[in-house]
């Protein structure tokens, strides 16, 4: 199936307040089922989070383009990179609780499941408590979540909704 995407630069240096407007931009855009939300950090001299979109079709595309331009988005074509951050997904919405990964899969549109500092994939069956924050990323063409074992032989997703900041405590 052949994507269409573009990017939104507008600016935000945070992973939060990015994930916030890719939920607002889809919301105005109304996004049809099949489109992704992605982030993606932008280095060099101006270090930023970036936005991508993808659509299963390109009318939906050019109306998107047309009305994020509209607005005071920067919008160019295609994807910053191939390794974006993926916040909205086919699936998203039904991952909340605990699952099985195999439920995780079936459910969504990610492709596999990681876990650090393992070795192979976790079994079909293992439970994963999704704190409903499932942020996979793409790596070499397929979304993937990377997990960490918990409580009780779970898998939690390795970013959690509402991280410390670093250096917190001092």
């Amino acid at each position: 199936m052949t994507s269409y995407a573009l990017t939104v630069d507008a600016g935000v240096r945070d992973l939060r307040a990015a994930d916030h407007l890719v939920h607002t931009l889809a919301a105005e855009l109304a996004l049809a089922e099949g489109a992704f939300g992605c982030t993606h950090l932008v280095r060099g001299d101006r270090p930023r989070v970036a936005l991508s979109f993808t659509f299963p079709s390109e009318p939906l595309l050019r109306t998107a383009r047309e009305r994020l331009a509209a607005g005071e988005y920067d919008v160019s074509p295609g994807a910053p990179d191939a390794v974006g951050r993926a916040v909205i997904y086919p699936g998203v919405s039904s991952l909340t609780g605990t699952l099985t990964i195999a439920d995780l899969l079936t459910m969504s549109a990610i492709d596999r499941v990681t876990v650090l500092g393992v070795p192979g994939q976790p079994a079909p069956d293992t439970r994963m408590v999704t704190w409903n924050h499932v942020r996979p990323q793409w790596q070499q063409g397929e979304l993937v979540l990377t997990a960490m074992p918990a409580v009780g032989g779970t898998l939690v997703p390795f970013e959690v909704p509402a991280p410390t900041p670093c250096c917190a405590d001092h």
